[in-house]
This record gives structure tokens, C-alpha cells and sequence, in this order.
């Protein structure tokens, strides 16, 4: 039953991150056609950012409402707002949608791991975790044929009507299915003793303190929140910049966008799978949940090195490798930083604190965002992506140093 349960709430977050990312990969024709510059294109990159930063709220209310009725509501939202780019017009009605959408969006991670604290054991929750954001891969990897196909076909305008019509379709089916654990009728006795028995007790209860400021000063929320703001920036690059990087640096038409962007986000797939492997291979070698959760993030930033040599090559097929790779290690760091917040938090905590450290990843992404916006059209984007090589050795020096293992 679990597992029917993470599936479907994995094809959410196929169809978030898929509306997230039709903009990015239409992004050179929406430009072109309404004349938008860099910069009025990073400030719409920018307010989504903006938007999403508000996580915390999402996913204060997601602890509060529950999963089931608060995620449907954030889900029915952002359909409805994905369809409204179908009938936008100028870079600051963009910007006001793409605003409103990232702060809906944003309940997408608090809500999975809210669910993975709830549904799973704690050997469990590291590939739960990663399977749910695989969906978050797939979205991406869905988005540059489902562009191209409303370009070449329809318009561009389509791309955003099929993606939200397919979010209400999901928020019907969700409705009928989920429930938490102790109501939910089609789960076995069984399986709901084998659920309560594999988790940590001092997880299962009620938090003591659960006001924000006193949640804000646990220093394992810093542990996790700062690797975060230096991870994210990797994730705008790859959603956001991209494609037009491979548009105006590496001469790609809309065919072969279609052809070759989904790929790092086909890798980053395997990177979820690759995070939680690590972690389970080194608990079966007696290493501690934390520790082995470090390594597996230690082991995606070292990888991530070789973003730094994605402009210095000459061959666009090497350079769309080197992508892959840092998709790959993003998400492999990544779906382990974000599952930490299941090992560190209350139940009624985990999405609150997972907000918190989404709003520092997204802040991370806004910063890169303007900054690359601003300064692209005078440095290029080498320094950029020299940068993204680095921020992650930062991130895992503050994993092992911030991150204090509960007693």
C-alpha cells in the first residue's frame, strides 16, 4: 500500500516540476516573439524563485491541514495558474504568474517528505525519497518534447493548457485515494505495525515546541538548510538557463533542444536512486544513518566538480555530458540532504522544516539567477558553471560539521 501511495504522489511531482519547466525550455521563443532581454528574463526566472521561497508557510499549513485536503489545494492551484500562461502577454504578466506558481509549487517538497515520514520506516525513507524525486526529474525530462511538439504543432501557449489540465486530473485521483496511515482502509494490520514499528519514537510523537521561532533555532535546521542554498543553484542552471545557453552558445535549434535537454534530467533520475543505494550499502557496513547520509552527499559534490569544465570543452555532445553528470550528482546530494529532514524532525514538524531549508535552496537560486542574468551577457557562462563546481565541497564541509546526530 505504501508504495501505491508514493507512486501516485511521484506522478505530482512529475506534473509539478513539468509546469515548472515548460517555461524554461519555450523560453527562446516566448522571447523572441515578445521581445524579451536577459534581464527581463531573469527577473521572471527570478519571481518564481521569489515565490517558492515561501515553503515554509506551504508547508506550515500542509502540518497543520494534513496532506490530503492542503495538498490538493496546492495542487488544484498551480494547475489553474499553469494554464493562465496559455493567455499571458508581456515580461511582467510573466512575472506575476510565474511568482504565484512558485509559491504554490513550492509545497511539493514539504508535502513528500511529510509523506515519506508518515508512510515509511527509516530504512525506507532514503529511497522513498528518492523516488518521489525522480518525479521531479521525469517533469523535467517530459517538458522539452512536450514544447517542442505545442511549438511545432500549435503554439507554445498549448504546452501550458495540456500540463495543468493533467494537475486537476491528478488532484480527483489523489481525493479518492489518500489517507494517512492509521485511516487509511485498504492498509493491512500488518503492514501498519511493520510501518509504526520501523520508525524512531522520538519521531512519532507531537513536538514539544512548535513554534517557528524555536524551530528556526535548532541548529540541525541550519545543517541542512545551508548545503541547500549552495546545492540549488545547479537546479536553476539545468530548469532555467539551459536551454538558452545551448540556443545562443552551442548554436542548438528547437529540434535538437528537444533531442538532447531532457538528458541531464534523465541522469539526475539515476542520481535519486544513486544517493539512497550509498547510504544503504554503507548501513549494511555498520556505518550510522547520518554518517552514511554525509557520505552519499560527500560522494554527489565531488562529482559536481565536473560542471566546471561544461564551457571549456569544444564538442556540444561533451558539454551535454558534463550536464549529465552534474545532474546526476545534484540529485544524488540532493535527495540526500532533503530525506535528512525525515531523520531530524517530528512528523508534525518534517514539512515545516523542509520548507525552511527549500526557502534557503531557493534563495540560493534566486542570487545565481540575477547575478547570471545580469552578468551573462558580459562574462559568458564558464565562471558560472566553475562556480556550480564548487559550491558543493562548501555544502558537505557543513553537513559534517552543523549536522549533530539525535541522541
Amino acid at each position: 500500500m505504501r508504495w501505491s501511495i508514493i507512486g501516485l504522489f511521484v506522478i505530482a511531482m512529475v506534473i509539478n516540476y513539468l509546469t515548472r519547466s515548460i517555461f524554461g525550455i519555450a523560453a527562446p521563443t516566448i522571447m523572441a516573439e515578445q521581445a524579451i532581454s536577459s534581464g527581463q528574463y531573469s527577473w521572471i526566472a527570478g519571481a518564481f524563485q521569489i515565490g517558492v521561497m515561501f515553503q515554509p508557510l506551504c508547508g506550515y499549513l500542509l502540518d497543520a491541514v494534513g496532506l490530503k485536503w492542503g495538498f490538493s489545494l496546492f495542487v488544484a492551484a498551480w494547475s489553474l495558474l499553469t494554464m493562465a500562461h496559455g493567455w499571458m502577454h508581456g515580461w511582467l504578466g510573466f512575472a506575476g504568474l510565474r511568482g504565484a506558481l512558485g509559491l504554490v509549487e513550492g509545497s511539493g517538497q514539504p508535502a513528500g517528505m511529510k509523506l515519506v515520514s508518515e508512510w515509511f520506516p527509516a530504512r525506507e525513507r532514503g529511497f522513498a525519497g528518492g523516488l518521489y524525486n525522480i518525479g521531479a526529474s521525469f517533469g523535467a525530462v517530459f517538458a522539452p518534447p512536450l514544447v517542442a511538439w505545442a511549438i511545432l504543432t500549435r503554439s507554445w501557449r498549448a504546452a501550458f493548457i495540456v500540463a495543468g489540465l493533467l494537475g486537476l486530473v491528478w488532484v480527483i485521483l489523489w481525493l479518492f485515494w489518500y489517507a494517512r496511515p492509521e485511516r487509511h482502509s485498504a492498509l493491512s494490520g500488518r503492514e501498519r505495525e511493520y510501518i509504526v514499528a520501523g520508525q524512531e519514537d522520538r519521531l512519532q510523537g507531537r513536538a514539544r515546541r512548535r513554534s517557528l521561532v524555536a524551530l528556526l533555532r535548532q541548529r540541525n535546521l541550519w545543517g541542512i538548510a545551508l548545503p541547500r542554498f549552495l546545492a540549488d543553484p545547479v537546479w536553476g542552471m539545468l530548469s532555467v538557463w539551459m536551454p538558452l545557453y545551448l540556443v545562443t552558445v552551442r548554436h542548438f535549434d528547437l529540434k535538437q533542444i528537444a533531442f538532447f535537454a531532457w538528458l541531464p534530467f534523465l541522469a539526475a533520475d539515476l542520481g535519486c536512486l544513486f544517493g539512497p543505494a550509498i547510504v544503504s550499502v554503507l548501513q549494511r557496513n555498520g556505518v550510522g544513518l547520518i554518517d552514511a547520509r554525509r557520505w552519499a552527499f560527500t560522494t554527489g559534490a565531488l562529482l559536481m566538480t565536473g560542471m566546471i569544465f561544461v564551457g571549456m570543452v569544444t564538442s556540444p555532445v561533451l558539454a551535454i555530458a558534463l550536464l549529465c553528470v552534474g545532474g546526476f550528482a545534484h540529485q544524488t546530494l540532493s535527495v540526500t540532504i532533503i530525506t535528512m529532514a525525515s531523520d531530524l524532525f517530528p512528523h508534525d514538524q518534517v514539512a515545516t522544516a523542509t520548507g525552511f531549508a527549500g526557502t534557503a535552496a531557493n534563495l540560493g537560486v534566486l542570487i545565481f539567477t540575477l547575478t547570471l542574468g545580469r552578468l551573462v551577457d558580459e562574462v559568458g557562462y564558464q565562471p558560472f558553471f566553475v562556480l556550480l563546481g564548487l559550491l558543493d565541497l562548501l555544502g558537505a564541509a557543513l553537513v559534517w560539521t552543523i549536522v549533530r546526530k539525535p541522541a
